[in-house]
């Protein structure tokens, strides 16, 4: 019976990232039209694009290979794991042993990795480009995503999020500059990884500034659903994994109950109201940048992940 409860449970996380997913996409989107004084689309309208590309017929072109059928499927399939992984409202979940940074960031990876070669397959120009970008950002966004995860292992002794979050929820963990530097470097890294402002803006299709669209112009119905509902997970992903390590109060240990996994499903939600207020303020408050500028965001969160990487190490070694 321990074994069906902690199967149900870690279901319910796996549901519970999906079904979110979209809502977070549509909340964001209708927070920064409301602010400007638009009606803007409904929370739910992600919810519906989703329905409607699935009832369409997907189009394909004729010097599509296999990988470009393929390809959303694997993109979604590695997003979600990744997702699924990350503690929500609860740690110590049955595969809470594979919940790894290092494994997160390798499935994050493999998912860009199939994202540009799908960019690429078809041919077309824009295909190109938009893989060319996400290459290079992932060039730079990846090295300081690595820093982040020394930082935390030097301060933790772990890279198991479920060891980190209830590490830095207790009271011995005090007030630490690396962890100060690790958590905006890892603000940058989402950004830049989610696409949004400054890096690249989600509402528009500008050719010449595109890059996660510009990847996915080909595609239509479901398998167009399929990363567009990826994309959503990303960005669940990033808070959700923010929200672990830095944020952790309100989740429910191995074994609390029905009370406690209920008071830790209304922490999660709320850390996710918070995450995506915070991120429609910061986006309407910062101007899109010249693609050329992209190495100096990224280099900057780079530096402040070594710093961090620095500061830990020294201080470990006092």
């Amino acid at each position: 019976m321990a074994l069906i409860g902690e199967l149900i449970v870690q279901g319910v996380q796996m549901a519970l990232v999906l079904l979110v997913a979209p809502l977070l996409t549509g909340f964001v989107r209708t927070l920064k039209s409301r602010a400007i004084g638009k009606a803007g689309p409904p929370v739910l309208q992600p919810y519906r694009e989703l329905l409607r590309l699935v009832r369409k017929e997907s189009v394909i072109a004729e010097s599509a290979s296999w990988l470009f059928r393929a390809a959303p499927y694997l993109i979604f399939a590695g997003i979600w794991v990744a997702a699924a992984l990350v503690p929500t409202f609860a740690t110590g979940l049955l595969f809470s042993w594979s919940a790894d940074l290092i494994a997160i960031v390798a499935l994050l990876g493999s998912a860009r990795f199939f994202l540009a070669l799908a960019g690429l397959d078809v041919g077309t120009s824009f295909g190109g480009i938009g893989s060319s970008r996400e290459m290079m950002i992932a060039s730079l966004a990846e090295p300081a995503m690595i820093m982040i995860v020394f930082t935390i292992a030097l301060i933790v002794g772990s890279t198991q999020l479920s060891s980190i979050s209830a590490y830095t929820a207790g009271h011995e963990v005090g007030l630490r500059v690396s962890l100060a530097l690790s958590l905006v470097a890892l603000l940058m890294v989402a950004i830049a990884e989610n696409g949004r402002v400054p890096i690249d803006n989600p509402a528009t299709h500008l050719e010449l500034t595109m890059v996660h669209e510009a990847m996915v112009l080909e595609y239509s119905g479901r398998h167009l659903a399929m990363i567009e509902l990826a994309a959503s997970l990303k960005l669940v992903l990033y808070v959700s994994l923010i929200a672990c390590i830095f944020v952790p109060w309100g989740m429910a240990p191995a074994g609390a109950g029905i009370g406690g996994y209920a008071i830790g499903f209304a922490a999660y939600l709320g850390k996710l109201f918070a995450g995506g207020v915070l991120l429609a303020l910061f986006e309407m408050a910062i101007a899109k940048m010249r693609v050329f500028r992209y190495a100096e965001f990224l280099g900057a969160a780079l530096m402040l992940g070594l710093l961090g990487t620095l500061l830990a190490f020294v201080s470990k070694s006092l």
